[in-house]
């Protein structure tokens, strides 16, 4: 099927599914997350050969975005269950005005009808975008990359099988089988079949999707996060944040590329870093974090020397650029000139400095004594989500049910006219 007719199809399926009520859309859900359970060994298969397929051209922390295990497949039906225990936000009354002429106008939640994404090599994406924009009453239209495609395909198949079980069109999940740029391109300029279109990816899709996109757009993902350790930082919690925010899972978005230390503990707290993130994890038998160092950081350890671009890269891997800053102020510069808008977070006991950092740090997600790594759709109880959005319209941060509905205005009246 080529991409033109695949949307077609979508488009096709999409006014039955913005007409069919919250408990058949639950049912719809329930229904696709115990197909994902029974087919695990399908998807562990097609997986495989992705794994195999991939191994010699992506890095290690991407083969660990692309593997899956039972564990992680029941993880993805776990997702699909919490989105249907969720509110719907189609039909749901956001706003009511009675006028004075007796008009009522009500602001009313509508889907937006055939929501596109275009995402790398992470098949978990799969299924929390079906299930979020089911739930949000869109078809969706999925694009994965290559190295990904037998597991998608995999997941796309079960998740229909759960789809007619509950007599809902298999069309409202499809997955585009053209995965090379053509099909991409195919989607950005998708007029009047796609209604919304969200690139989950590294810096590359992002800017691509942006500049090309002719249908509407949301920018997401690229994440270069910050985490400021004031001069009043409880060190220990600072070094139990970083190594979180930088080594839980370094090749997300969430994930911590910068860190950036008050002049007046650096003497102190660098070597504290050195040995936790170098030092302790090659003890370990971990990967070792790289530090990549500013002029000032170098003064205090050891460490490779920062290059021109280092404070502007999105790293997804154990290395961390570290920089001396003088105070809270030139760590906020510093963030504003650097930041992708994505999540940012100050370690420190004193509330004045946290609240000026809150105030003046613009990113999606700011965090006061916790880790970047919370910027996720299930932590900010929205069940999962479509994407981290690092615009300011029409979202901002974890992307979830409300961000993938739209309004429309509906008038009651007796008569009146104007």
């Amino acid at each position: 099927m080529t991409t033109v007719e695949l949307l077609k199809k979508a488009k096709a399926a999409a006014p039955v599914l913005a007409q069919t009520d919250t408990e058949q859309k639950n049912r719809a859900l329930f229904a696709m997350a115990e197909a994902l359970e029974a087919e695990t060994n399908a998807i562990l298969q097609a997986n495989v050969l992705d794994m195999e397929a991939a191994h010699d051209h992506i890095s290690p922390v991407m083969m660990d975005r692309l593997a899956l295990s039972a564990d992680r497949i029941r993880a993805m039906a776990d997702g699909i269950r919490q989105v249907a225990e969720l509110p719907d936000p189609v039909g749901r009354i956001r706003r009511r005005v009675e006028r004075p002429n007796g008009i009522i106008i009500e602001q009313v939640g509508v889907p937006m009808g055939v929501v596109a994404i275009i995402y790398e090599s992470r098949p978990n994406v799969t299924s929390d975008a079906a299930a979020l924009a089911l739930k949000a009453g869109s078809a969706c239209v999925l694009r994965c990359g290559r190295d990904a495609f037998r597991s998608a395909n995999a997941i796309v198949t079960a998740m229909q099988a759960g789809l007619e079980a509950a007599d809902l069109p298999a069309e409202l999940v499809l997955l585009v089988q053209d995965t090379s740029r053509i099909s991409a391109q195919e989607l950005m300029t998708a007029v009047g079949y796609v209604d919304l279109l969200i690139p989950r990816g590294g810096a590359g899709l992002i800017r691509a999707v942006t500049e090309n996109a002719k249908v509407p757009c949301i920018q997401t993902g690229t994440g270069i996060c910050h985490v400021y350790v004031d001069k009043d930082a409880d060190q220990i919690k600072a070094l139990q944040i970083i190594e979180n925010a930088k080594t839980s899972r370094p090749s997300v978005c969430n994930a911590e590329e910068v860190c950036l230390v008050h002049r007046d503990i650096a003497t102190t707290f660098l070597p504290k870093l050195k040995t936790r993130l170098v030092d302790d994890r090659i003890q370990d038998g971990k990967t070792p974090v790289e530090l990549r160092l500013d002029a000032r950081a170098e003064l205090v350890i050891p460490g490779t020397p920062a290059g021109p671009l280092d404070f502007d890269t999105e790293f997804l891997d154990h290395i961390l650029a570290v920089a001396v800053v003088d105070d809270a102020q030139t760590a906020i510069g510093h963030i504003a000139m650097h930041s992708t808008g994505h999540s940012d977070a100050i370690v420190t006991e004193d509330a004045e400095t946290a609240r000026l950092f809150t105030r003046a740090v613009d990113s999606a997600a700011v965090y006061v004594n916790c880790s970047t790594r919370f910027t996720d759709g299930g932590e900010f109880g929205l069940g999962c989500e479509m994407g981290i959005s690092t615009q300011k319209l029409h979202a901002r941060g974890p992307m979830g049910l409300e961000e993938l509905t739209t309004y429309k205005y509906i008038i009651r009246g007796n008569g009146q006219v104007r």
